[in-house]
């Protein structure tokens, strides 16, 4: 019996690992997965690549794999785009409640470039009426999708720009695996940030200047993640925090990240 349950086990663990690197797909029962996997696509997307317009249809679910990221961006009056959270392979963009067919309400590009699976909305439903378990699922994704929402607007308003800057880049390095840079450039943290360029230029520069970072053409180079960690506001954690009660394991961990970046 014993030799029958070890048998077993490694049998389900290698069902999980031949799945996408996404800790969402990852977190489903081998019954609820085996209801999307027949309409799960696989691609790569480079960076910046254009996901959803504000008022299009959205009718594709995209899940992010391994190092990918993708970002929500509200544009504005001004020209700007500002951006809000994050989501790498914890999660997924586009259609992850309504019933598909609802129009997008921010623009969502891809951050970083890499791997995605994706899934029709109505495949997706389909089998969501199917499974009980697997609306659940996605109903607690949303949720903590909603709290990094809640999260980022409470932190835009309250935590000075060099916080949110070592918050960002933490966050990025936690979704893409890497332990000692991002490909972010000034732009894009500037955009992140909800600032000008020459202003979060001068934010890194500070970092530079204290040994915490360092910079080259189109990546950010952490030289001490302890001292990021002393700098950055304490949002990341309680986001994790919220998804490990609600979804525990999706969040990616340094651990998980150290097997799966280059997946």
């Amino acid at each position: 019996m014993a030799g029958f349950t070890m048998d077993t086990r490694i049998s389900k663990s290698d069902e999980v690992d031949s799945r996408p690197v996404n800790n969402l797909l990852r977190r489903l029962s081998q019954a609820d997965y085996a209801l999307l996997a027949p309409h799960i696509t696989f691609d790569k997307a480079a960076a910046n690549e254009l996901l959803y317009n504000p008022g299009d249809d959205v009718q594709v679910v995209h899940f992010p794999c391994g190092p990918s990221l993708a970002t929500f961006l509200v544009p504005n009056e001004d020209g700007r785009d500002v951006e809000t959270i994050l989501v790498g392979r914890e999660g997924a963009v586009g259609g992850i409640v309504s019933e598909g067919y609802l129009p997008a309400y921010t623009r969502i590009c891809v951050k970083f470039g890499g791997p995605f699976a994706r899934i029709h909305v109505a495949k997706l439903e389909a089998a969501k009426q199917r499974s009980v378990s697997l609306r659940h699922v996605f109903a607690r994704y949303a949720d903590c999708m909603l709290a990094q929402i809640f999260q980022s607007t409470a932190c835009n308003a309250i935590h000075s720009i060099e916080q949110r800057t070592a918050k960002w880049i933490l966050a990025a390095m936690e979704r893409t695996g890497d332990e000692s840079s991002v490909p972010l450039t000034h732009e894009q943290l500037a955009t992140l940030l909800g600032v000008g360029r020459s202003y979060a230029s001068r934010v890194l520069q500070s970092f530079k200047a204290e040994g915490v970072l360092d910079t080259r053409r189109g990546s950010i180079l952490v030289r001490n993640r302890d001292g990021l960690r002393l700098r950055a506001c304490l949002c990341n954690e309680a986001v994790k925090m919220h998804f490990e009660e609600v979804l525990r394991g999706v969040y990616p961990t340094e651990e998980a990240s150290r097997s799966t970046a280059q997946g």
